[in-house]
């Protein structure tokens, strides 16, 4: 009877484990030196490792001839318990036996000594599936339990695992395997399995098996079934994968809004009966790179990519910003919740709506969808005005007629202020009664964090000072001393300055309309508007 590869290919010493060195130099020494602990817990994702190390150590722990802490695999004890007729080494599926009476019957036998071998080990998988009276029936005998018994535990899920049973044992945490010791291991069996493969290929698996090397190795076999060359393609037709091609160029249409494209997308998995959950999670996986490559400095060291498709990434991660990647992302994430539930139809429909969406953020009113859209007008205020070239839109072929019609929409949403010669001559008088009325300016600390960009010596200088509105339409901002002016009159911070009053007031001012000043004691402050010179 055939043989599944992952069965075939299970380690058989702590040297064969890949990706858990240090695990398996710890259980080496232990085994090696004979102070092996007389609880384990070995927790961790699927298919790193746990249940074939905890078959390891009970090996190692009686085997009658160990060598450097691991299995011989030869001796009686080594063969029987390979064999799986050991009658001293229980496994126990948690799953299935999860109640207080099966718990009891491990606690009545531990007291007799091992029948054939020099331990007695019970291996016990998936054990946070056991229930509260099983647990609480397990800790008298975990803590204590007689010197020829030894236990190990074995769990995906940590969390569920009472404290008082964590406390008792000796945790190891399994790591999810890297894609490259999963590329080498895979080319170690297809070698051996005389399977003809691409490295690309390989890679491509390794990434889908997500850390876990029983599903890289399940995933191996699956391709070569047809037992033909492995090759990039087959690996994407044989799983479901749309490929990174059509997910790149899937993710170029949404930033251009272009429906055409991304219709045809999602028709091209229906029709070539690929799953379309499996096209999304990979969907999911990109936006993720390209959010790491939007906000950490050194990207790369988080992002499995080659050379080439780094560069790709960065390219098509300029499209977007960081407030709409984020919105973008919760769509993806809600969408992939209800596809993984729907049926081939609704998921079609499901899918299509998520991306219309994503391209129009005007159809969702969520708060991420509303800071996706004011994070695109903020760059385009940024500069004290909206023109044509910078609006926000679907149709990049924009006539003359309609860059004027843009224009003078910008213009009715944001009128421009107009300084007349005489408004700047009061500025320079501003220092007496007959100036302009000021009216204290709210939201300065705000405004004034947000033009220092992260300087904290200029926030002092800015948040020191007080601004004003004037009567005559001009800004004031006036200091203590002429050090602190200095140290901030400059064009970065004014620029920024205007920019974040122009987004709070919904105003276009220029350069001149920022006038910088002392305090003289003698502005001509509104004594009805002189409290909310606290900034509230």
């Amino acid at each position: 009877m055939h043989q599944a590869l992952y069965r075939k290919w299970r380690p058989q010493t702590f040297d064969e484990v890949c990706g858990q060195e240090h695990i398996t130099s710890v259980l080496k020494y232990e085994t090696a030196n004979n102070r092996f602990s007389h609880a384990y817990l070995f927790c961790g994702s699927r298919g790193t490792g746990k249940t074939s190390c905890a078959k390891i150590l009970a090996k190692a722990v009686n085997c009658e001839n160990p060598q450097n802490g691991n299995p011989c695999n030869k001796c009686s004890s080594c063969m029987a318990i390979n064999a799986g007729t050991a009658t001293d080494v229980l496994e126990m599926d948690a799953a299935s036996n999860n109640g207080v009476e099966n718990i009891r019957d491990i606690r009545d036998e531990v007291v007799y000594t091992p029948s054939a071998l020099k331990y007695r080990v019970y291996i016990v998988d998936e054990v946070h599936m056991l229930s509260g009276s099983a647990f609480n029936a397990l800790l008298k005998t975990l803590e204590e339990p007689p010197e020829h018994v030894v236990f190990i535990l074995a769990t995906t899920e940590l969390h569920k695992l009472p404290s008082t049973i964590v406390s008792r044992c000796q945790r190891f945490d399994f790591r999810r395997i890297t894609t490259a010791v999963l590329s080498d291991r895979l080319a170690y069996i297809s070698e051996q399995e005389n399977i003809e493969y691409e490295s690309e290929a390989l890679r491509l698996i390794s990434k889908f098996a997500q850390g876990g090397m029983r599903d890289a190795i399940s995933l191996l076999e699956l391709c070569a079934g047809t037992r033909s060359k492995i090759t990039a393609e087959l690996v994407d037709n044989t799983i479901g994968s749309g490929g990174r091609e059509n997910i790149e160029r899937t993710v170029k249409a949404i930033a251009k809004s272009d429906y055409d494209t991304l219709f045809s997308s999602i028709d091209s998995v229906v029709r070539s009966s690929r799953d379309i959950s499996v096209f999304w999670q990979e969907l999911v996986s990109y936006y993720r790179d390209m959010l790491v490559f939007k906000t950490a400095s050194g990207a790369e060291r988080y992002l499995d990519l080659t050379e080439n498709e780094t560069e790709r990434l960065k390219n098509i991660t300029s499209l977007f910003t960081k407030e709409t990647l984020i919105h973008h992302c919760r769509i993806l994430d809600d969408t992939l919740r209800i596809l993984l539930y729907s049926g081939t139809i609704s998921k079609r429909t499901t899918a299509e709506m998520a991306l219309v969406k994503m391209c129009d953020m005007s159809l969702d009113t969520s708060a991420d969808a509303l800071l996706s859209r004011i994070s695109k007008l903020e760059n385009l205020i940024a500069s004290g005005r909206i023109t044509a070239s910078q609006m926000p839109s679907t149709d990049t072929d924009y006539s003359e007629d309609k860059h004027k019609k843009v224009n003078e929409e910008a213009d009715n949403v944001f009128p421009k202020i107009t300084v007349k010669e005489a408004d700047i001559k009061d500025a320079s008088q501003s220092g007496t009664n007959e100036g302009p009325v000021l009216k204290p300016l709210r939201g300065w600390n705000e405004i004034a964090h947000r033009a220092a960009v992260g300087d904290v010596s200029k926030v002092g200088f800015l948040k020191g000072a007080k601004a004003y509105l004037g009567s005559n339409g001009l800004i004031y901002v006036k200091f203590s001393n002429d050090f602190a002016m200095s140290m901030v009159n400059i064009p970065q911070i004014r620029d920024n300055i205007r920019a974040a009053i122009n987004i709070d007031m919904q105003i276009s001012i220029d350069d001149s309309e920022l006038i910088f000043d002392l305090i003289s004691g003698k502005e001509n402050i509104s004594d009805l508007d002189e409290f909310e010179n606290l900034d509230l």
